[in-house]
């Protein structure tokens, strides 16, 4: 098994400060039924780079992004990122405490990053693409997510 440094190190992520406040109360929460979601999520925004709300790049992503990444595992997907309670993988919204929502968070077009699914694999992914949700009254057209399957262990 290969093992180098390039490989390791996580890309340098940015997390608006209502996103980053909003994501740490959630990890609280569920610290004590999910630890091992709780602790993930919270060293992600441990290292992110918090900015002010309204200053993270279009091309980042935040809480209600549509991203399209390709996974090591296969093809492209677009999804949803989400808060736990409104995930609903069949309309292609992840949890951020998944895994994958997990790995997402922060990162902008462009950026890979390696992650843990559940059953312990170490996977790659990479950001091909991220849409802001539109604001309220906002004709702004976007891409809908594609109805593509999320691994079982993601």
């Amino acid at each position: 098994m290969q093992d180098n440094t390039k490989t390791r190190r996580k890309p340098n992520i940015r997390i608006s400060q209502s996103d980053h406040a909003r994501l740490s109360a959630v990890a609280s929460t569920v610290a004590a039924r999910n630890p091992e979601a709780s602790d993930e999520l919270l060293a992600e925004l441990e290292r992110a780079r918090i900015v002010a709300d309204g200053s993270v790049s279009a091309s980042t992503v935040q809480m209600g992004s549509t991203v399209t990444f390709k996974p090591d595992t296969g093809n492209a997907k677009t999804v949803t990122l989400v808060f736990p309670g409104d995930a609903d993988i069949s309309e292609g919204k992840v949890s951020v405490l998944t895994p994958i929502g997990t790995a997402l968070i922060g990162l902008s077009a462009e950026q890979s990053i390696m992650w843990t699914a559940r059953d312990g694999r170490r996977h790659k992914l990479s950001v091909l693409a991220v849409g802001q949700p539109a604001a309220e009254g906002d004709a702004v057209d976007r891409r809908a997510p594609a109805s593509s399957a999320i691994p079982a262990d993601a």
